[in-house]
């Protein structure tokens, strides 16, 4: 049998380059995955920083100034103390449900970044029911502290994990009949397309101005659902030890200290791209055309400005955070449920109910 040496280099380079292609399409999949990641997590060392830098300010302390210069690497070494702490097991609690709750809250925060758009195409992946997906994939951060809780076998720590439910079930639903008026005004539920409809009429298109009682409402129920002060019954030192973190050490209990500052990081993203105009500038009537040229224009410039923007209106959100944590009383549970059911409820449907009127009534 005689072998045909040409037809076996073909077919050996044919499959070299299918494999070639093959690690390219990997790499072409993991990288942008890799540069979210690697983009939130340096977000989440920036609020951790500027949360004590600004509650030092607040309280006329000095805050963290001896990890690095001015004190910005002490997340970094926090984070990497936690890590080598021991981890310590409840002797009669469910280790499964002990050690799934706390990587349940951080997956479930990271998901949620792959539908936000920090810049004109620049989004992880653009779906039809973005906004949507954020709020199911929120719903099931609760799952996962109400499993941190029944695990540690603590009637504390069980008692935190209710409260976190009860409190998410709460404040959830206003938020979204918060999000259903802004898909109603812009006629989608992609984030995308909810940027786009407010970049058409410049700075007065932004939905603040056209949805001023939902971006209240919206502000509040997504600090509800981050657990931040006023709200943060779930967790509160003085009467739950710790809620459903008191039996947690090392890196599980860092889990959760990361996984609220994704939530509220996700949210204040979301805040700036239902309300802000997400990656647009506002610029003086008189640039404004070109401005939005820029902004939507795909050049790499524009995307930039894009990012910074959508960057900027965020940190502003997060400063209003961070203010409210060290300036405001806490509620009790009875309080924060009424406020959330008597309260928010009614005012947010009566949003809803306006703004599908008037959509009716502008065909």
């Amino acid at each position: 049998m005689i072998i045909d040496t040409t037809e076996v280099q073909a077919i050996n380079s044919f499959f070299r380059l299918e494999a070639l292609n093959e690690i390219y399409g990997i790499l072409w999949i993991l990288a942008p995955i890799l540069a979210l990641v690697l983009g939130i997590t340096i977000g989440v060392l920036v609020i951790v920083w500027l949360e004590r830098e600004i509650s030092a300010g607040l309280q006329q302390r000095i805050g963290p100034e001896y990890a690095g210069p001015l004190g910005v690497l002490q997340a970094l070494a926090d984070g990497t103390k936690l890590l080598f702490k021991e981890n310590l097991f409840p002797s009669r609690g469910d280790i499964r449900l002990f050690s799934i709750g706390p990587s349940i809250a951080v997956i479930s925060a990271l998901l949620s970044y792959s539908v936000i758009p920090f810049g004109y195409r620049f989004v992880l992946s653009d779906l039809n029911i973005g906004v949507f997906l954020w709020i199911a994939i929120s719903s099931i951060v609760p799952i996962g502290l109400l499993m941190s809780g029944y695990g540690s076998n603590n009637k504390y720590s069980f008692l935190g994990g209710l409260r976190a439910a009860a409190q998410s079930i709460s404040y959830e639903i206003p938020l979204t009949l918060c999000v259903l008026s802004i898909s109603l005004l812009s006629n989608s539920s992609s984030t995308v397309d909810i940027v786009e409809a407010q970049s058409k009429y410049g700075f007065w298109g932004w939905n603040l101005w056209r949805q001023p009682i939902g971006f209240i409402i919206f502000l509040i129920s997504s600090l509800a659902e981050c657990e931040r002060l006023p709200f943060d019954l779930p967790e509160a030192e003085e009467e739950l030890v710790a809620g459903y973190q008191t039996e947690y050490s090392g890196i599980k209990f860092g889990l959760f200290y990361v996984a609220s500052y994704l939530n509220l990081l996700v949210s204040s993203l979301f805040v700036t791209i239902l309300y802000l105009g997400g990656w647009n500038i506002f610029i003086p009537f008189i640039f404004e055309n070109r401005f939005f040229e820029i902004n939507n224009g795909g050049s790499v410039f524009g995307i930039t400005i894009g990012i910074f923007s959508t960057l900027v209106k965020t940190y502003l959100f997060l400063f209003t955070s961070i203010t409210t944590r060290w300036t405001l009383p806490r509620l009790r549970m009875d309080q924060l449920l009424n406020f959330g059911w008597k309260f928010l409820l009614p005012i947010s449907l009566g949003n809803l109910l306006l703004t599908t009127s008037s959509q009716l009534l502008s065909l």
